[in-house]
């Protein structure tokens, strides 16, 4: 108890310097930019942050809902703009430690409403994130090492692995398996004493795992964790959904400073996306307790299979 609440204090601090610090960063945005970039570009800077504010609400709306993050979203949108406008140059290593950033702000707004609910695991979430966090450092180094081409493919590998992680995940049955650590939860609505729990060996692997994927892809890593929490340690479903998001905050933040000590961050795309993302992670967080995501995940399939067989097939053409 003394720990959640110790973490939640935490979150509210943050959440208060997110709030002053996009308060007087936008203040002065658009005229910054309008200035620096010359007046004729007014219209095509105005077109980018319309684009990225939206973009951000629904990677966090989308993130928040599924697990994912958000990040399968953000990156594909970094990258359309870098190749289709002259204004900004986005490398793969720009658009995921970008991406990265923002996803803190996403995962930190949706941890906050979904501790509001009692939905958030504190405890599992700080002990996965002793592996995570070292692993998105570890998949930033990659990252910056990465041509192009290679991440192109690999990103687009992993859109698609995650496109077949989330078609499955309602199909495969849950696996009956001893645990180290046993956790309990009281379901309010159906009166419901539920028991989860994990292994501590097979726990920090995975989330090892998952930290590398958040520095290397700039995505949450939800789409490996939230099968592994569902299916292994048979976390109920919006519990795994809480505690992954709180994990991917605490991981996006050892990797976001790895990829700003390299260069990697674009902080005008970062204000843009922010204030769409915090209200996303807000929103998707309350949407999780009216709707299904049946329909939601679907689309989202789609959307990674051809996003992720575009992404192949232009870093072909890049090697």
């Amino acid at each position: 108890m003394v720990l959640s609440q110790l973490s939640y204090q935490v979150l509210i601090v943050t959440q208060v310097l997110v709030y002053q610090g996009i308060e007087q960063l936008s203040n002065g945005f658009v005229k910054a930019i309008v200035i620096s970039l010359g007046i004729e570009k007014r219209t095509i800077v105005t077109e980018i942050i319309l684009i990225l504010l939206v973009c951000g609400v629904v990677a966090g709306t989308v993130g928040s809902l599924v697990g994912l993050g958000g990040g399968v979203i953000i990156v594909p949108v970094l990258l359309y703009l870098g190749s289709t406008s002259e204004s900004f140059e986005v490398t793969p290593q720009i658009a995921v430690g970008t991406s990265l950033l923002v996803i803190a702000f996403s995962s930190l707004s949706s941890s906050i409403s979904y501790f509001r609910q009692s939905k958030v695991d504190f405890r599992s979430a700080l002990l996965f994130f002793t592996a995570s966090g070292p692993g998105a450092i570890v998949g930033a180094f990659i990252n910056n090492r990465m041509s192009g081409g290679a991440f192109l493919i690999g990103f687009g590998t992993f859109m698609i692995a995650v496109s077949f992680l989330l078609m499955m995940r309602g199909r495969w049955k849950k696996r009956n398996t001893e645990w180290s650590v046993t956790r309990t939860y009281h379901d309010t609505i159906t009166n419901e004493h539920l028991t989860y729990g994990y292994t501590r060996k097979v726990a920090l692997t995975v989330s090892f795992a998952v930290g590398i994927l958040a520095g290397m892809f700039g995505v949450g890593g939800g789409a490996l964790m939230m099968p592994v929490m569902l299916l292994l340690f048979h976390f109920p479903v919006h519990i795994a959904a809480a505690t992954s998001m709180f994990m991917i905050f605490l991981s996006s933040i050892p990797g976001s400073i790895t990829h700003g000590l390299y260069g990697n961050i674009n902080w005008i795309f970062v204000i843009a996306l922010a204030p769409g993302a915090w209200i996303g992670g807000q929103f998707g967080a309350y949407l999780s307790t009216k709707l299904k995501t049946r329909t939601l995940i679907i689309g989202l399939r789609a959307m990674l299979v051809l996003t992720g067989i575009r992404l192949i097939w232009t870093g072909m053409l890049d090697i």
